[in-house]
């Protein structure tokens, strides 16, 4: 089964808590902050597997998690470092955010390695928060959360030449004979499902890679049926060989097929469309000839437009040659760097947070909440102002404070205190 896309959930690891712990000496009641940081989770990373072809890996299991960071511990002791987890994956892997569809990695190119979710930073020990008005800090910091992510995979058939035409032209027939690959040749509308690839190889070195690309019917680019499945393994062709049935044994008009294909292909993407195209007319040797030759229409319609038009017979192997020469004569003037998608969702960006320490301490009857969120809070918050009070009332909703303190048993009335603040608690109705 050539499995070109898969869905599954990453996670990298999550920073250690920082340490809360106090030096005991002989003869000092309460010694320094001596608390120690937590170590930093795992990163999440991909990395291109050259021995890679398909994303059959991720069939079964579904579910990779970097390894988490360890607390601190006492007497400034750091936590290790959780491990990093490395995924492998085929050349040409798109890494995508599931719900989005913005891409986060494109493991193709000179992209052999990327961290997709970096492990959370550990949480810093106490030692760290002294300051001038609290000497004995009785917070640390948490590590930071991991982050979680459903991606899609998809692997992009890296294939120099697209063959592109409607059903039973013979673009699996021609396939087979050029290259080394055997697709399974049956006369259904939507045969081909996944891209068959196959090497052409040609003397002096000027092989390449043909995908044929399965059935484009009319309304792919709306994602009827298969479509879009199907239009995106073209993206990376820097060719496309329109196949078309030139005896019209189906009843179809060779002309009119490759113009609804190149419409197709616009509706996609106008770049696609506008890349070089070659038409090859197949099944000449079944071609009756009656009042005009088909052969010699397509060249008066195609030819000024600089599309080429070579007769082919899948069957009997004529022209096949001359055609696969001036396909590669046209690959060697095109650019070689495969095109490689930009970065579009930053997961460190999409899921960034503050998070910073605080404590809620009953001492003497009064509810103590300190540390350096609330700081920093009050040091850019006016309370005397309407606004300002309101802010800080959000504050303590949104950080979490108030659940603490009603967890800790606060009642209307009591009083709050936060560095010299203090005010009476109200619950909200």
């Amino acid at each position: 089964m050539f499995a070109d896309r898969a869905k599954i959930w990453i996670r990298s690891g999550k920073g250690g808590d920082g340490h809360c712990s106090f030096r005991r000496e002989m003869y000092v009641a309460n010694g320094g902050p001596d608390g120690g940081d937590g170590g930093k989770g795992g990163d999440l990373i991909f990395e291109v597997d050259e021995g890679l072809n398909t994303l059959v890996d991720f069939r079964h299991k579904r579910k990779f998690s970097a390894e988490d960071g360890q607390e601190g511990g006492k007497r400034r002791c750091h936590g290790k470092s959780g491990r990093d987890l490395v995924l492998k994956v085929p050349a040409g892997t798109v890494v995508k955010e599931a719900a989005s569809g913005k891409v986060i990695a494109d493991l193709s190119g000179d992209n052999r390695r990327q961290i997709v979710l970096k492990g959370g930073r550990g949480g810093l020990g106490n030692q760290h928060f002294a300051t001038a008005t609290m000497q004995v800090p009785k917070y640390a910091q948490p590590g930071r959360p991991a982050m979680e992510l459903e991606v899609l995979l998809e692997l992009k058939v890296i294939a120099d030449v697209g063959l592109v035409g409607f059903p039973n032209v013979g673009k699996s027939t021609l396939l087979s004979r050029v290259t080394n690959a055997e697709p399974k040749i049956a006369n259904y509308h939507f045969t081909t499902l996944n891209p068959n690839l196959g090497v052409v190889d040609l003397d002096g070195g000027k092989g390449f890679v043909m995908a044929d690309i399965p059935g484009l019917i009319e309304g792919a680019s709306e994602g009827v049926g298969l479509g879009h499945e199907f239009l995106r393994h073209i993206e990376r062709t820097k060719m496309m060989i329109h196949v078309v049935d030139a005896a019209g044994t189906e009843g179809r008009d060779p002309i009119d097929d490759i113009y609804k294909i190149n419409e197709e292909l616009k509706a996609y993407n106008p770049e696609i469309a506008g890349r070089p195209q070659v038409i090859a007319a197949n099944k000449i040797d079944l071609i009756c000839f009656g009042d005009e030759d088909p052969v010699e229409r397509l060249k008066k319609e195609f030819e000024p437009k600089g599309i080429r038009v070579f007769p082919i017979s899948g069957v009997s192997g004529q022209g096949i040659r001359e055609l696969l020469y001036y396909v590669a004569d046209e690959l060697q003037k095109l650019d070689k760097t495969p095109i490689v998608f930009k970065q579009e969702y930053f997961p460190e960006e999409e899921l960034m947070y503050e998070e910073l320490p605080y404590t809620v301490e009953i001492e003497d009857g009064i509810y103590v909440v300190e540390g350096p969120k609330i700081e920093k809070m009050l040091g850019y918050t006016n309370l005397d102002a309407e606004k300002g009070f309101a802010f800080f009332q959000r504050f303590l909703e949104n950080t979490g404070i108030l659940d603490d303190l009603e967890a800790a048993g606060i009642q209307d009335g009591d009083t709050v205190k936060m560095y010299g603040l203090q005010f009476e608690y109200l619950k909200h109705h």
